[in-house]
């Protein structure tokens, strides 16, 4: 490790690639506790710190992040904060702000007056405790209010699109409203910024004054050429290298002209990003282009330099704990107290006006960024500063868990705000199959097996395609999900193949952060009788029927089934392999619907262990009577064989559209979350192949998993 110093490259890139991966090793825990990327983040940097790294190994810390280095690490951080602050810049819609009424500006306002007033009232007693006479009281002051009132805009987009919470009353409000806060936060700090760095009040009023004036240039010149050239790039396709380059340069002069005037350069790139037009696909595309980059690579730098700035050492006793306490106290009870009344004052329901108490209390990055500007200013202690930082991370963990208790999905299915009418089913009860569709490829075999099992005559159906988006707090995907509510690019192929079908399908599309239990939930609200799920193949383990696929296998109260497309245009020829199982029954039961629907040719491979071939009557007793009245169009086969799985492989190869297999583990098919064993069915099988599993089969009567023993058999419309 020592040789890496020499080299001020190499360690700055094993600086990042450290940084990077814990980051991202903490978000995955952050993720199974529901908690905002951003926590994991913060947490990585506080980590890398003096406050862990440091108490633990001094040394390693010495040579991972020595003086030396730290100058080129906080210039990359502020660059990746001025992309950043770009970024916010882009996502603040102020169409937002139109038609919301008087209710969004009572509660934004009261939202930054309470928690400033707050702030500046605990400035009298913490400025004495923990701060000196070189920094002026009216910095202090003015800066605590402003810290106080800050809400993270971005991280709470976030939390409302993976609660489902964007289209809600709540939502709206909320988005609003910390957008309001956003733009006022700023506004003062950059009011504050200019009043510390001036040396006298001449030195403050040219700064207000060159300030107000390049504002005014921005909105009056720069906007409307702006607005033009939104006007061109009409897509993604129109975004070429020079359009880009001509917004970066744009960018880079906007943030040093702030940083010139006396403000600072965050500023500049705040507000060239919120006059871009957001019409067009201009910001949209802006931001596909450049976030990942700021926000994977250069934005957790800002956490490791923030977090080498976080000495929670330097909180020694009890009393500092108490004062850290305190302003806690103080920022809940500002922002969260004052943004819950206001709301119940102008005719919210208490659950919620608490609801968006807790969402508007939520600080995260955003604090951080304003409290290494107090750091840097002199404005703010090192000490001051770590009790800040720890108060951002209380504020924005509770977040999640608070608004899970307080805004169940009862109270969000009481106040969402529909998209569409309500649909009445029909009567009777429709044949409904949920189609479970990842990307765009997978939902074309999907709607092709709809139709097929769909063509029962006289019997009323429904198709829904459900898009699950896992959260990737990409900047771009919360605005197109906004714009495309109906699932956009990863649907337009299965909608479009139904079209040619004639087949009307339903789409339905929202971000989940546990999408088995969002399916297992859509499926119960829809009354569906079939769920039908895509296959991909694991990252790490063998199995295919592993991860979120065994998971709704499991909680399903439906019929699961696991379509491998191998490029299904038909189905006309079928095969079910079969013993005997509840899951054998429901694939059975499956390929009868196919059999009436379409008119499908079908197999029923029955295998048996050599030597026990007396099963073999009884099972062609039951399937007889399961397709009574269809047994022309029924091929029963029996054959003895060692491994089902082999017996079933054979056969495969002659030639059928589509093999019907229950899972269970004498095909090699057994679900499970990991698994080491190669299911040899899915990978060889030369056709497509659909895995079903019958959702009681746990509960199901000894009998149902005996050779040539048939269970109960479902009702006419059901699977």
């Amino acid at each position: 490790m020592g040789a890496i110093t020499h080299s001020p490259l190499s360690l700055l890139i094993v600086q990042m690639v450290v940084i990077i991966g814990a980051a991202r090793l903490i978000g995955r825990g952050a993720k199974w506790m529901g908690q905002p990327l951003v926590i994991a983040e913060v947490l990585a940097g506080i980590l890398l710190g003096p406050s862990l790294l440091g108490w633990l190994a001094p040394e390693a810390l010495s040579t991972l992040f020595p003086a030396s280095s730290m100058p080129v690490l906080t210039m990359l951080s502020q660059v990746g904060l001025i992309l950043f602050m770009f970024l916010i810049g882009l996502e603040l819609d102020p169409r937002m702000l139109k038609g919301r009424g008087q209710a969004s500006l009572v509660i934004s306002h009261t939202s930054i007056v309470v928690p400033f007033g707050l702030g500046a009232v605990a400035a009298f007693w913490l400025y004495p405790r923990l701060s000196d006479s070189s920094v002026p009281f009216s910095s202090f002051l003015l800066f605590m209010g402003v810290a106080m009132s800050i809400t993270a805009f971005p991280v709470l987009a976030r939390i409302l699109s993976e609660r489902g919470l964007v289209r809600s009353r709540v939502g709206m409000i909320t988005l609003t409203c910390a957008a309001v806060d956003d733009v006022t936060a700023w506004c003062l700090l950059a009011f504050i910024a200019s009043i510390v760095r001036a040396t006298d009040l001449r030195d403050a009023a040219y700064t207000t004054a060159f300030a107000l004036l390049y504002i005014g240039f921005m909105l009056g010149v720069l906007r409307p050429f702006l607005q033009r050239l939104g006007a061109r790039v009409a897509d993604r396709q129109g975004l070429n290298q020079n359009v880009v380059a001509l917004t970066l340069l744009l960018l880079l002069g906007s943030a040093w002209i702030t940083e010139q005037i006396g403000i600072h350069a965050l500023f500049g790139a705040f507000l060239f990003g919120a006059i871009i037009p957001k019409e067009g696909g201009l910001a949209e595309a802006l931001a596909e282009k450049l976030e990942d980059v700021a926000v994977v690579l250069l934005l957790p730098l800002f956490f490791a330099y923030s977090g080498l700035r976080t000495e929670i050492g330097l909180l020694s006793g009890a009393s500092d704990w108490a004062i850290c306490g305190l302003i806690i106290l103080l920022a809940c009870a500002g922002k969260f107290g004052g943004s819950t009344l206001a709301a119940r004052f102008t005719g919210l329901r208490w659950r919620e006006a608490g609801a968006l108490g807790i969402l508007m209390n939520t600080r995260g990055l955003m604090e951080l960024i304003v409290l290494n500007l107090g750091l840097d200013l002199g404005v703010i202690s090192p000490k001051l500063f770590t009790m800040m930082v720890i108060m951002a991370l209380f504020t924005t963990f509770m977040t999640t868990p608070l608004l899970r208790w307080i805004y169940p999905p009862e109270e969000l299915a009481r106040d969402q705000v529909p998209l569409a009418p309500a649909v009445v089913p029909a009567s009777p009860v429709p044949f409904t199959v949920l189609m479970c569709v990842s990307h765009g490829q997978a939902g074309i075999g999907m709607v092709t097996l709809g139709r097929a099992l769909t063509g029962m005559p006289n019997e009323p159906f429904q198709l829904f395609a459900l898009h699950l988006e896992r959260p990737t707090g990409r900047i771009s995907a919360h605005r197109r999900r906004e714009q495309e509510p109906s699932g956009g690019d990863a649907l337009a192929p299965l909608l479009g193949r139904a079209s040619t079908l004639g087949l009307e399908v339903r789409p339905l599309s929202f971000v989940s952060v546990e999408p088995e239990v969002d399916i297992c939930r859509t499926a119960e609200a829809k009354q569906a009788h079939l769920i039908l799920l895509g296959l991909h193949k694991p990252l790490f383990s063998r199995t295919m029927l592993g991860g979120t696929v065994h998971k709704v296998m499991q909680e399903a109260n439906a019929d699961v089934a696991v379509l491998v497309d191998r490029g299904l245009k038909e189905v006309r020829r079928v095969l079910v392999p079969f013993i005997g199982s509840a899951h054998d029954w429901a694939a059975l039961s499956l390929a009868r619907r196919l059999l009436r629907s379409v008119g499908a040719e079908l197999s029923v491979l029955h295998v048996t262990t050599p030597g026990h071939g007396q099963s073999e009557p009884n099972a062609r007793a039951a399937v007889e009577t399961l397709f009574s009245g269809e047994s022309r169009r029924v091929h029963f086969k029996a054959v003895a064989h060692d491994s089902p799985e082999d017996a079933a492989l054979e056969e495969a190869k002659q030639g059928y559209d589509l093999v019907v297999v229950g899972v269970g583990s004498e095909w090699g098919l057994e679900e499970g979350l990991f698994g080491l064993q190669r299911e040899r069915l899915i990978g060889d099988a030369p056709t497509s192949l659909l895995v079903v599993r019958h959702p009681h089969s746990a509960h199901a009567p000894e009998r149902a998993g005996k050779p040539g023993t048939a269970p109960a058999l479902p009702a006419d419309g059901a699977v």
